[in-house]
């Protein structure tokens, strides 16, 4: 796997942490009155946080090792919308989230950091991607990343908006 993408993996928590904490606390629940535009999902900034932490978790996680251990699987995409709903995202304790953000990002480095060119290259279909490989999945997430972190700037936006009137 080429070092930029791994670079990026590796200092997503950490980038992550610094761009939630800069959501002033009073907006942390916040939700603007329309999300078009939003460049991630809408959801607020706490929820985002858990979102991340779930999509690692359940999301990558599983499809990493039905990549790596089945014969060109079919990977489900979640539905993150009723996952938010169902696990009260919005009361979730932002420092215990990222922690176990931490973790499983800790746990998804682990995973792809050591994985031989044959690896990268197993095959498996994605619900909504299509036809893709272990590598594409590895590009997939840092993208995922990437959106989140435009989804917390774009709240920023927004709040910053909120404060001159409709």
């Amino acid at each position: 796997m080429n070092p930029t993408t791994l670079a990026a993996l590796a200092a997503f928590p950490t980038l992550l942490e610094a761009h939630y904490a800069i959501i002033p606390e009073a907006h942390r629940h916040w939700a603007p009155r329309s999300w078009d535009g939003v460049p991630s999902e809408a959801f607020t900034a706490i929820e985002q946080l858990c979102h991340v932490r779930d999509i690692e978790i359940e999301g990558y996680h599983e499809r990493f090792r039905r990549t790596l251990e089945e014969d060109n699987p079919t990977l489900a995409s979640i539905d993150s919308e009723p996952l938010a709903i169902e696990r009260a995202y919005g009361k979730a304790d932002a420092a215990q989230v990222l922690a176990e953000f931490r973790i499983a990002r800790a746990k998804t480095m682990e995973i792809i950091s050591q994985l031989s060119d044959a690896q990268l290259a197993r095959p498996a279909v994605f619900e909504g991607y299509g036809p893709l490989t272990m590598r594409s999945l590895i590009h997939y997430l840092c993208s995922h990343d990437q959106q989140h972190l435009a989804g917390l700037q774009w709240l920023l936006g927004k709040i910053d908006a909120s404060r001159v009137g409709p």
